[in-house]
């Protein structure tokens, strides 16, 4: 046991994606007591056990589900009814992914998506700025972060597929932000989230509804306007609302 826990050290080190898994309850006959742990990884393969059999393949198989998704969770098994084991127990398994930082990349690099973007850097994610102004990451420190030159709709149209990925919209005009959430909603991305306020928001949702471009559903993937109700004014307050939006929802997006 103390071997896997060196390598989850070693694995959590190198960047590697991983899931740890740990038995924390049991009840009645099961394959292996509390505290049996394994690592499952990003091709399937694992080390450790939690039981073996039919238990251990589904709980691989969430493992990886979980891994997609990024968050800390637990899941309970009833082995008779949700594995088909004859030995009738029950075991509670703990999940918590391990791996790159997620990425968070933000339309529109003016005074509040750098301010976003610094802070949110402390909260480990990796940060990539998006701006169609080539001298505007002359203006600040973005030598942390991934600088992308260019329109705003064809560079969202290249990350369609990272569903790890949380956005930020704030671009400097609201046409360039309407489209991107026209865009934006139709994938599954971790979380999108659109500056701007009440007024703003109500119109294009409202322009979105009547041109048939999104239905309602798909609007409401948009957390819009971002950010935790807070009386922010500058855009380091504006920023600290928006981050502790990201934070909460990625601390708990799959419980």
């Amino acid at each position: 046991m103390k071997d896997l826990l060196l390598r989850l050290h070693e694995f959590e080190q190198t960047g590697k994606a991983f899931v740890l898994c740990i038995l924390t309850e049991s009840s009645g006959s099961t394959p292996r007591k509390a505290g049996a742990k394994m690592l499952v990884f990003a091709d399937g393969s694992s080390q450790g056990t939690i039981g073996g059999g039919s238990i251990e393949l589904q709980v691989k198989k969430d493992a990886l589900e979980i891994m997609q998704t990024g968050g800390a969770t637990k899941r309970k098994y009833i082995l008779e009814e949700d594995v088909q084991m004859r030995c009738g127990g029950a075991i509670e398994v703990y999940f918590e992914p391990f791996g790159p930082p997620l990425p968070l990349i933000i339309f529109g690099a003016g005074h509040v998506g750098r301010e976003v973007g610094t802070l949110a850097a402390a909260y480990g994610f990796s940060i990539t700025y998006i701006d169609h102004r080539p001298e505007i990451f002359n203006e600040f420190d973005a030598s942390q972060a991934n600088c992308v030159t260019g329109d705003y709709l064809a560079q969202a149209g290249k990350i369609t597929e990272n569903t790890r990925a949380f956005i930020v919209i704030c671009t400097p005009e609201h046409h360039w932000d309407e489209g991107l959430v026209a865009l934006l909603a139709r994938h599954p991305f971790a979380y999108v989230g659109m500056m701007g306020s009440k007024r703003k928001v109500a119109e294009i949702r409202q322009r979105l509804l009547s041109s048939n471009t999104l239905s309602s559903e798909l609007i409401d993937k948009v957390d819009m306007p971002i950010g935790i109700p807070m009386h922010a004014e500058t855009p380091p307050e504006i920023a600290l609302s928006i981050v502790a939006r990201l934070v909460d929802v990625k601390n708990n997006r799959s419980l």
